[in-house]
């Protein structure tokens, strides 16, 4: 782009902010999806898809530490969302599972995306929902290449010595 046509996007992504801020709101989606952290609705989704998974699925998942994985799902199980349970072969495994309210919980989250996805992509054509994919498909193809490209090089690292007396 020519510097005469150049696009303000910081002015362009707050305004999209602002408009994003609204439809992000707990008044619009009538649930409590806004009361989860992104790792529990993560977490949710996973346990959704699989009856039940082990800490070190959810770790990997997540992609968090243990101790931050166990955390999130202490927090899910005092709201009763999940349960552990211990295997019934081996008493060292532990499983996460959904609860009823859990499933729930995630059923409505899933209803409500679902049903504004549909009243977004009606109001498209044919021809433009097949747009929004392609071009949202190249965003996350370019910010996947992105964070592979961060994730190659090595970390700052620096040194720190402790002087022992």
């Amino acid at each position: 782009m020519e510097n005469g046509s150049k696009v303000n996007l910081e002015g362009m992504m707050f305004d999209y902010i602002d408009k994003v801020k609204y439809l992000l709101s707990p008044e619009i989606w009538g649930n409590d999806l806004f009361n989860c952290s992104k790792n529990e609705v993560f977490l949710l989704l996973l346990l959704y898809r699989n009856s039940d998974v082990n800490m070190t699925q959810i770790a990997e998942y997540l992609n968090a530490p243990l101790n931050t994985s166990t955390g999130i799902v202490a927090r899910m199980e005092k709201r009763n969302l999940v349960n552990r349970e211990r295997s019934s072969e081996d008493k060292r495994v532990v499983t996460i599972k959904l609860t009823d309210a859990g499933r729930g919980y995630i059923r409505d989250m899933i209803k409500e995306i679902t049903r504004y996805g549909e009243l977004m992509m009606d109001s498209f054509s044919p021809e433009e929902v097949g747009l929004v994919f392609k071009m949202v498909d190249k965003v996350m193809d370019t910010l996947s290449g992105e964070g592979a490209k961060q994730a190659q090089q090595p970390p700052d690292t620096k040194i720190r010595k402790i002087v022992i007396n």
